[in-house]
């Protein structure tokens, strides 16, 4: 995406474009964003579930495990009763990937280093192509093939590389190219260094992640590091961020990772201040109620909230709602850049949820009419 300042712009790799379900991944498509559920895949009700509040979180993909012959059977119920594609995560068991196309899944992700031979991922790709499915080559650096640890010694960026242009070669004799590649690690430096030299070497659509990252606060530094690294450098045509949390989790992370580099925008982008002695109103719970009333705001709106006037009326210049801290439990709200009016503490945190709303709705309100005025124009 061009940015309107040529400091920020990140020219993206060129990479063919594949489709998974609805969604489009590679190319000139939006980096899309992905979690996994943790649900029991049996469970089809609580899976379901668990991928609508994904779906509310602004999720594009949905992955679930399918180990069992049970699971693969849920996922018949779980695929007609989401609103995104869902990838069907295979290992060991290569007739868990053949159940999960017929039961509607719209990618196989398979792990070549254990998913068994050659004439198993033949019937796996026989199976894709038949029930219009995509397929993820997963490489990982915990379970590659045996030889190329003999030959590396240990698992490194070429073992990784090496480990899926091998198995996308076998795919390619097939006469499938519907796929796309991932080489993770959970190791910062050998996944981003993985990732580096497989977009040179190929044109493939690259799903990125850093694995078995951590807990939230751990996973998500580490995370940012390593897939902003990426996306900053133009590598990536869909995420995931690995998180020991809940799955809506990642998702918001993901968002916050796309937004901040200004690839996908979705949703509020709060920009706050830390909070110092300066401030005229408590920055870190303010920030903390609207990030929670404003959870459910698709459109892309920004929201600047400052405690004082140091830096406040700068950032409010440049954001579409702004809020100042004040003297004496007055504080100044700003519009689109410009000083509108003045709100007290008390009403303070209701008023801005209410000007976020009313400018989503708006923007709702164009787009929708936008949309009406271009079927018009199609059928003139």
């Amino acid at each position: 995406m061009m940015s309107y300042r040529p400091y920020q712009q990140i020219l993206r790799r060129t990479s063919r474009q594949i489709r998974v379900g609805k969604v489009l991944v590679g190319g000139d498509a939006p980096i899309s964003v992905q979690t996994m559920t943790n649900t029991p895949t049996e469970d089809a009700k609580a899976t379901i579930e668990q991928i609508r509040r994904c779906e509310l979180a602004g999720v594009d993909i949905v992955r679930v495990s399918v180990p069992t012959e049970e699971s693969t059977a849920a996922l018949h119920e779980i695929v007609r009763e989401v609103n995104v594609p869902v990838v069907a995560d295979v290992h060991f068991h290569y007739k868990r990937a053949i159940e999960a196309a017929e039961a509607g899944a719209a990618c196989l992700r398979i792990n070549p280093g254990n998913i068994g031979s050659k004439e198993r991922v033949k019937e796996v790709v026989k199976a894709a192509r038949d029930h219009d499915c995509a397929i993820r080559i997963g490489v990982n650096a915990g379970s590659l093939e045996k030889h190329l640890l003999e030959k590396y010694g240990e698992p490194n960026p070429e073992a990784l590389v090496e480990s899926a242009l091998w198995h996308a070669a076998h795919l390619l004799d097939e006469g499938f190219d519907r796929f796309k590649i991932s080489v993770k690690a959970s190791d910062v430096f050998l996944a981003v260094a993985a990732y580096q030299q497989l977009a040179e070497q190929c044109d493939h659509p690259l799903h990125i992640g850093i694995t078995e990252a951590g807990g939230k606060r751990a996973g998500t530094v580490k995370s940012a590091i390593g897939l902003g690294s990426l996306l900053w450098a133009g590598i990536g045509d869909t995420l995931r961020v690995s998180l020991s949390a809940e799955p809506e989790e990642e998702v918001a992370v993901g968002w916050e990772l796309l937004k901040s580099l200004h690839l996908r925008h979705r949703g509020v982008k709060v920009i706050s201040c830390p909070s110092c002695a300066r401030q005229g109103f408590d920055v870190i719970r303010t920030v903390e109620k609207l990030e929670e009333r404003l959870a459910h705001i698709s459109e892309p709106i920004s929201l600047s909230i400052i405690g004082c006037v140091v830096n406040g009326p700068g950032e409010a210049l440049m954001t579409d709602i702004g809020l100042t801290g004040g003297g004496a439990g007055t504080h100044m709200v700003y519009g689109m850049g410009k000083q509108s009016h003045t709100v007290k503490t008390e009403e303070m945190v209701e008023h801005i949820v209410g000007l976020v709303e009313a400018r989503a709705e708006a923007m709702k309100a164009a787009k929708a009419a936008e949309a009406v005025a271009g079927e018009k124009q199609a059928a003139e």
